[in-house]
């Protein structure tokens, strides 16, 4: 099954995360199929991008977004 989620990036205590496509049996920080976005908590208010194309063509193919990221997509007008 593929999966929607965020990768952790950053240094200790300032997190920020790629939003990425990947296996759900892949490992959090591990493999991963293709990078639709970015968000960053740190900043305020919170720095999200995302390549609304890309998403949507991945939520088409099936792919299930975690619940994070589908909170992200509704402040982002995709779902």
């Amino acid at each position: 099954m593929v999966k929607i989620r965020l990768r952790r990036m950053g240094a200790h205590k300032k997190p920020f995360y790629r939003i990425i496509v990947a296996d759900s049996r892949a490992p959090r920080d591990g493999k991963f199929i293709e990078e639709i976005g970015y968000y960053d908590p740190m900043k305020e208010p919170a720095d999200i991008k995302i390549d609304e194309e890309k998403a949507k063509k991945w939520l088409e193919t099936g792919a299930q977004a975690t619940d994070t990221v589908k909170r992200l997509f509704k402040q982002n007008g995709i779902v």
